[in-house]
């Protein structure tokens, strides 16, 4: 029970400044000899101090008692002045009772903060029991209004993560309901190539997203040989048949040879060609493709000797600068061996479909009729053929998620593909490449095909366009 307000003070260490300050007053009035008799209060509260302090030395109970005054002095001490003042923020912060005299001195006398008794308070007691003292000061009831504040403020914020974990587990029900009908096929075989760096798993679907986008900018004008005076479609066809067979000669990169004939096919839907600088163009797109593909590019003059000589190393230099300027030095062409290889990881890296693959896309280069399809479109169609020719069964769902592109949407090329098949014989560097061992006679299996399917179709029997069922 806190004990009534007392005049009494002890001394400790909270009350040593303002004796020692009353001491020097008395040997300062000591020296003059005078008396200040205009106050006589604080001469009496002077002998009030002395008769205190000797008084509680000697007793040791009272020592406690005294102590737990020491907060009702503050109020007392406040309307002194500004030396009260220092005192008020050096007192304890709650009365208690007494519970021991020199641990409960070392409690008291202890440099907390007025926050840090405000915490302690929240935690470890309720609301009601910061109401019950009734002597202690104005500043005690001040901070038992806080407490009940921050206990009230506190406890919506405790209540909250229920109801967010509630409506987080609906949001993952329907997230993996979605991924196990789209992304889950492609998502588990992605994960294979986690321990490989150069396959990019983590972002790879992100990567070909970007290659789809980038494909409307690079797709050349496929009615650009209308305003071409001197140059027909036939023309084109030999001219990138023989850049296959100078490709085999220098055994350069897939990528190389794509990339090359989509710089002259850019190159023509910009510019007008007469028929004596057709061949220049065509060695100086290789050229730039070789320097942008291949780890090790050939000379310069390599190109010229395969030319015959027709042309000269400045030439071949300059035709590459006014190329390249003619482009605007963009060369970011998605290549369609990285879609092809890209489909070729859900038919389980089947290296016969894949070689068969390359092959079909290759027809694409030397018709002009593919120039209005993408090259993914091209890769998608190339590997539903190369699948129906060697009986890889239907194209299904993980086929699809890879290759971006139905069964549906693939029949337009792969009409076109199948008619350049049952056709004769008209590029020549390009059979001949693909019947070699090398190649697996992708050529020779695949025209072979074409005739029975042809001979199936007039028949009235066996399989139709679009059906991979045999």
């Amino acid at each position: 029970m806190p004990l009534p307000r007392t005049r009494q003070r002890i001394n400790n260490e909270n009350d040593e400044n303002s004796v020692a300050a009353s001491t020097r007053l008395t040997r300062a009035k000591a020296a003059q000899g005078q008396e200040d008799v205009s106050n006589p209060p604080a001469k009496k509260a002077l002998q009030t101090k002395k008769s205190t302090t000797g008084t509680l030395t000697g007793t040791r109970g009272r020592r406690a008692l005294g102590d737990v005054t020491n907060a009702a002095k503050g109020t007392e001490i406040v309307q002194e002045g500004k030396k009260a003042a220092a005192q008020k923020s050096t007192a304890p912060s709650k009365p208690s009772a007494p519970s021991g005299g020199v641990t409960k001195l070392t409690r008291t006398n202890s440099s907390r903060s007025a926050l840090g008794v405000k915490d302690n308070n929240v935690k470890t007691k309720p609301a009601s029991d910061v109401k019950k003292p009734a002597s202690g000061s104005g500043v005690q009831k001040k901070r038992a209004q806080p407490s009940i504040i921050t206990t009230k403020d506190e406890t919506p914020e405790v209540e909250e993560p229920p109801r967010k974990k509630i409506v987080s587990d609906d949001m993952v029900e329907e997230a993996q309901q979605e991924m196990e009908e789209t992304f889950d096929i492609v998502a588990n075989l992605d994960a294979e190539d986690l321990d490989d760096p150069s396959m990019c798993a983590e972002y790879v679907r992100e990567i070909f997203e970007y290659y789809q986008e980038l494909e409307k900018a690079t797709m050349p004008n496929p009615t650009y040989m209308d305003h071409q005076d001197d140059l027909e479609w036939k023309m084109r066809g030999i001219l990138v048949d023989w850049l296959i067979e100078v490709h085999m000669r220098f055994r350069l990169l897939p990528e190389t040879l794509f990339l090359a004939v989509n710089i002259i096919d850019r190159f023509l839907s910009q510019k007008v060609v007469p028929l004596d600088k057709l061949q220049l163009v065509g060695i100086t797109a290789m050229f730039i493709a070789s320097k942008y593909e291949e780890v090790l590019s050939p000379h310069v003059g390599n190109f010229t000797h395969v030319a015959d000589d027709g042309f000269s190393v400045e030439e071949v230099l300059a035709a590459e600068r006014y190329t390249l300027s003619t482009l605007k030095y963009d060369l970011s062409y998605p290549n369609p061996m990285n879609f092809l290889r890209r489909i070729s990881k859900a038919d389980n890296y089947d290296i016969q479909t894949r070689t068969l693959g390359k092959y079909l896309m290759e027809l694409s280069l030397v018709d002009h009729r593919f120039l209005e399809f993408r090259q993914s479109h091209i890769a998608a169609a190339a590997m539903y053929l190369a699948r129906m020719i060697l009986d890889r069964g239907p194209w299904d769902v993980t086929l699809t998620k890879f290759a971006g592109y139905t069964e549906e949407e693939v029949l337009p090329v792969f009409e076109i593909m199948v008619d350049f098949l049952q056709s004769p014989v008209a590029h020549e560097a390009l059979f001949k490449k693909y019947a070699s061992k090398k190649f697996l006679k992708a050529s020779i299996m695949a025209r072979k095909w074409a005739k029975e399917y042809t001979n199936s179709v007039r028949t009235g029997g066996g399989i139709a366009i679009g059906d991979v069922k045999s």
